[in-house]
């Protein structure tokens, strides 16, 4: 833990209580003395008298003389600044404070008269009621500093990741309010600090939504002598922490470290063998794991892929009826067995359907319209295609590691590169398999914090509703009872949804634009507060929290983790792959030892680049002791072998078409 410092309290001003403004129970003004005080807007202070303890924060200031008008000392000074005052006037400095808390604490009457001085380490615990919890439950969310006072400032995890409250919320204008940095930062206290370990532990679930923000966490921000990339930063220039950075780090108590355990996932591209992602730099792409789901994945979601006109009551019917008694069934349609495991087995099982009611002159089968069969046919059947590389079309799965999750981990999953759509798809079934296994107790861990930046344009205050917009509602809003958590950001906080952005129980600020300042939201905080809002500095932050009764603020040191921007500098995103040294790279994770003349040479044997993706997915899944001999073994169409008739697709002509059904020509 931190290492406590003690200083002696210095008195830096006294109470002033007048007729137009006396001190209530909850706030009260004081008068600082000349010279360098080290009080200013956010300063913690104690008053004290007697017994009586009373711990305040400054949110207001003001400077004056006992000029009654700018023009006495215009005259005094006959219209020239450069000269010497006639009269060497006072100035006093009054401050308004809001009172933080109060020992003890009955009665509660106004602050008395009496000295008033800058906290010291023990007294910014106390202010902020951190004496109770600091130990036990702190997460360390940074510095509060006055003057030569470096003062740890901790968040009860009780209330940051639940029981009894949850979620985090940080607002900022882009690049220069920190956001990513200070999340980062945060998972790393959270990593260090919380007390729950193995099973009762707790893990990460990255959603990377722009650029390389979040691709390279396994990475520090500077090296020691002797690391592997010394070389790479020195001509780089990757050096982002400084000496300042380290004193903060050992005033905390805290490792000054990357995360130790990443696992990265990116779908593919639509040829379905490079991954879609910036982390393709040859000695970093053997860490992604690509992210492929197929039929039984997303079945439960087609409310998400599909358009909601086209899912009305009978499509939704048949829909289910598909879930409960095809897939992964053995039906007999046409008279023929068929068992359904992938999306071209439910294609075949649609043509048989439809074949068999066609040769019956049918317009119903098993209560389903010919149309609505036809219907939802069609848009299954897309979803291969439209989500290729996402979705896959066979039987080839590739997903994050649902009851194995480990303490300390985090899982980053790449959708920066996705369409809107795609993305809902994947936030919403990751989420749903996150909350299924939570309830079940059989993820691996207890807690999961799910971070997703851009909170603007995921989940806006007004516009259309979207499946990923009620599903940040839902964690935001019954997450905590099972254990997850949401930390998201956005560069308005006003924009987004009031019922996220209320449920969270911590609050991070950091530099805000004027224009944002000056809507409702912000009413509570004094001029002075959002006009330091509106200039703060990189690494600094406003803090408000249950046990915080006004908001505060702090100093965070930088995240020893590599920047995105600098990160695709030293490790620039390789070009797309042709398909051999594509299915090269691919099964080398498999086996180093995997020769690229051999698999050069099979790809080259084969005149269907859909069957060598097949194979060479097939290989990746079952993880073969010979992944060279297994790739081989599984390619079933060889060059120069016509299709048979067995392959081809078949065609039915359409009865009773549904007028309605733009897809029906």
């Amino acid at each position: 833990m931190e290492q406590e410092t003690k200083f002696e309290l210095v008195q830096v001003g006294r109470v002033v209580a007048t007729e137009a403004k006396p001190s209530t129970a909850y706030s009260f003004s004081f008068w600082a003395a000349d010279g360098d005080n080290k009080v200013g807007i956010g300063t913690l202070v104690v008053v004290k008298k007697g017994d009586l303890e009373v711990y305040g924060v400054v949110v207001e200031g003001f400077g004056f003389t006992d000029l009654n008008s700018a023009m006495h000392d215009y005259i005094g000074s006959e219209g020239d600044p450069g000269s010497d005052a006639p009269t060497l006037r006072h100035e006093v400095k009054c401050y308004n404070a809001a009172v933080l808390r109060v020992e003890p604490e009955e009665p509660l009457q106004p602050v008395p008269v009496g000295p008033v001085y800058l906290a010291d380490d023990l007294s910014v615990k106390k202010a902020l009621r951190m004496d109770a919890f600091w130990e036990k439950s702190g997460i360390p969310i940074g510095l509060y500093q006055n003057g030569d006072i470096l003062a740890p400032v901790y968040l009860d995890s009780e209330f940051l990741l639940g029981p009894e409250a949850a979620h985090l919320n940080i607002t900022g204008v882009s690049g220069l309010a920190t956001k990513t940095s200070s999340i980062e930062f945060i998972l790393l206290s959270i990593f260090e600090r919380f007390k729950g370990v193995g099973d009762d532990g707790i893990a990460v679930v990255c959603f990377n939504v722009k650029g390389p923000d979040m691709l390279f966490l396994d990475f520090p921000g500077q090296v020691l002598p002797g690391h592997k990339y010394e070389q790479l930063y020195a001509e780089n220039l990757i050096n982002t922490l400084d000496e300042r950075d380290a004193e903060m780090y050992e005033r905390l108590g805290m490792p000054c470290e990357p995360f130790k355990n990443v696992k990265y996932y990116a779908p593919f591209k639509s040829d379905r063998v490079n991954l879609n992602t910036l982390r393709t730099h040859p000695d970093l792409v053997g860490d992604v794991t690509p992210l492929s789901w197929g039929l039984t994945d997303i079945l439960e979601f087609t409310e998400v892929v599909l358009n909601r006109d086209d899912v009305d009551a009978k499509a939704d019917a048949l829909i289910s009826y598909i879930k409960d008694r095809v897939v992964n069934q053995t039906s007999e349609p046409n008279g023929m067995q068929i068992t359904v495991r992938n999306f071209q087995d439910m294609n075949h099982w649609f043509d048989m359907v439809l074949q068999e009611m066609e040769q019956q002159n049918r317009s119903e089968w098993k209560t389903h319209h010919y149309a609505t069969i036809r219907k939802v046919y069609n848009r299954l059947s897309n979803l291969s295609t439209r989500y290729k590389g996402l979705i896959s079309p066979d039987e080839f799965r590739s997903d994050l590691p649902w009851g194995s999750f480990e303490d300390r981990s985090a899982y980053v999953i790449d959708v920066a590169n996705m369409d809107p759509q795609a993305q809902d798809l994947v936030f919403t079934r990751v989420v749903s398999q996150l909350r299924q296994h939570l309830e079940k107790g059989d993820l691996g861990v207890k807690h999961v914090i799910v971070v997703v930046d851009e909170l603007n344009k995921y989940a806006p205050s007004d516009g259309q509703d979207t499946y990923l917009r009620q599903t940040l509602l839902d964690i935001s809003e019954r997450g905590r009872y099972l254990g997850l958590v949401l930390f998201s950001a956005q560069q308005f906080r006003s924009q987004v949804h009031k019922r996220i952005v209320g449920n969270s129980a911590t609050c991070i600020y950091g530099r805000m634009d004027m224009d944002e300042l000056a809507t409702p939201g912000y009413q509570v905080l004094t001029s002075s507060t959002k006009e330091k809002l509106a200039t703060l500095s990189k690494g600094q932050l406003m803090i408000r929290h249950p046990h915080f009764n006004q908001p505060i603020f702090v100093k965070f040191p930088r995240p020893n983790v590599l920047r995105g921007p600098d990160g695709t500098r030293m490790f620039p995103p390789a070009n797309d792959l042709p398909l051999e040294e594509a299915v090269y790279q691919n099964l080398a994770r498999l086996d180093k030892s995997v020769s690229r003349g051999t698999i050069k040479d099979v790809v080259a044997e084969v005149n269907d680049a859909e069957e060598i993706v097949r194979a060479m997915n097939v290989t990746l899944q079952r993880a073969p002791d010979d992944p060279t001999a297994f790739f081989r073994n599984s390619i079933r169409k060889k060059a120069g072998i016509k299709r048979t008739s067995d392959d081809m697709p078949v065609f039915v002509p359409v009865i009773d078409p549904d007028p309605n059904d733009p897809f029906q020509d």
